[in-house]
């Protein structure tokens, strides 16, 4: 090969550019154009969502859409074109302590206490990806890695302290190899009330890159900041009573608004809270428009509510429009939803007359309209099986699917020239035995 350097120079033969040539030129711009233009109108760029069976539908996303057969459509850019992903589910007897974490320390606490409330969803996902089709037996294929936990209802019930929650999640991750090579990015976790994932008091430490599942993305508890993090975790609805769900019969039935007696309803406690005292005092003044509750009674025109989670989901299953009154708050799906269409966020600020004045303000035929639409998707709040076409599952695995990774990596991990993953021993990754160090 020769060691001369190459020479580059202007091309020494010029053609001139005549008018001819400019004219030319001209008709082929302008040629372009038109038949661009033809072809777009024959072939208009299709906002379609696909389903998981491929089928699709021009549609326009105000609020999640359906196609002819009634499954949910999620926007193909960013999710694909069909749901498809492997999730293994950790078995509560292949890992010393994840036991604990379901039944507590002694194993007393039921499976079946821990369905109702808000909690429930945690054991429902549970129970559904474990039946799912998505599931898969084999930790080699799989793309994410569900770690089963009940540890609020068990906290609630005595079944752990808050020591022995820290304790036992360390000692459980400290087992899972394919934690350790992506340092948890692929593993679900779900924290289903207002302390998150601050339960387990080491989660900044330990599961700061997992995927966090909760319905109180804005929430605290009193801690300096929210373990909710918009760019890897999933906001999900909280859990609702199967018989508000139900088809058919079931253990409510609302009233039509031209018989509901109240303007708005509010339920929950107190617990302190600036705003939902401001709710009760304005319920004591106008006791002729809002009242205060604490169960399931005559659910009016609006529901208001100062936090998410099985409020708002509980709403539009009892006919009401859900009035926010939580700044901070995180809403599911919405990527698919838009919720000008079927609720009212107001400031916390103005909590008082005004705010009642103003609902009263709104003419029926606009509630009713957004009671309609609040129909149209209310049963992406529904914990249902994967039978039905749209269902909160659903919902989850397509934003569990925006999560899927090719490659797994963290900086305990390593691979060297033959593809092999090793540890900083240069141990490969078949044989990482547990205990393994944490971050």
């Amino acid at each position: 090969m020769s060691n001369k350097p190459r020479v580059f120079s202007a091309h020494p033969h010029n053609t001139p550019c005549t008018r001819t040539h400019q004219i030319g030129a001209l008709i082929l711009i302008t040629a372009t154009f038109f038949f661009t233009r033809l072809y777009d109108q024959a072939f208009p760029p299709s906002p379609c969502n696909l389903n998981h069976d491929g089928s699709s539908q021009n549609i326009n996303l105000h609020v999640a859409q359906t196609n002819g057969v009634g499954h949910r459509l999620w926007p193909e850019r960013g999710y694909g074109s069909h749901l498809s992903l492997k999730i293994y589910v950790y078995d509560e007897n292949e890992i010393d302590g994840l036991k604990h974490l379901l039944y507590g320390i002694d194993g007393t606490v039921s499976t079946n206490a821990c369905l109702k409330g808000q909690w429930g969803s945690q054991v429902k996902i549970h129970r559904l990806l474990s039946g799912s089709r998505f599931r898969t037996r084999k930790k080699e294929e799989a793309d994410l890695f569900f770690v089963p936990a009940y540890v609020k209802c068990v906290r609630m019930l005595g079944g752990l302290n808050d020591k022995e929650i820290n304790q036992t999640y360390v000692k459980v991750l400290s087992q899972m190899p394919y934690f350790r090579r992506s340092g948890g990015r692929d593993h679900i976790f779900v924290f289903p009330s207002g302390a998150g994932a601050h339960l387990f008091r080491s989660w900044a430490t330990y599961i700061n890159r997992s995927i966090i599942l909760t319905p109180e993305g804005d929430r605290t508890d009193k801690k300096d900041t929210s373990a909710f993090n918009t760019w890897k975790d999933i906001i999900i609805p909280g859990n609702v009573d199967d018989g508000m769900t139900k088809t058919g019969a079931t253990i409510f039935h609302p009233l039509l608004l031209s018989k509901r007696k109240y303007l708005a309803n509010y339920l929950g406690r107190a617990q302190k809270k600036v705003g939902r005292l401001k709710l009760i005092e304005l319920a004591k003044q106008y006791g002729d428009k809002s009242y205060s509750s604490v169960a399931l009674t005559n659910w009016e025109e609006w529901n208001i509510f100062s936090t998410w989670a099985m409020p708002n989901s509980a709403s539009h299953h009892v006919e009401c429009v859900p009035v926010i009154l939580s700044d901070q708050v995180e809403l599911p799906f919405q990527n698919v939803i838009d919720y000008t269409q079927i609720s009212i966020k107001w400031p916390s600020t103005l909590i008082g007359p005004e705010l009642l004045e103003y609902l009263a303000s709104i003419p029926d035929e606009v509630i009713e309209g957004m009671i309609s639409r609040g129909r149209e998707v209310r049963c992406l709040w529904v914990y249902a099986p994967e039978s039905e076409p749209c269902s909160a599952m659903q919902a989850i695995m397509w934003e569990l699917q925006r999560k899927v990774r090719q490659f797994h990596q963290s900086a305990e991990t390593f691979w060297l020239h033959n593809g092999s993953i090793v540890n900083r021993n240069l141990v490969e990754f078949s044989n990482w035995k547990p205990p393994m160090p944490l971050p």
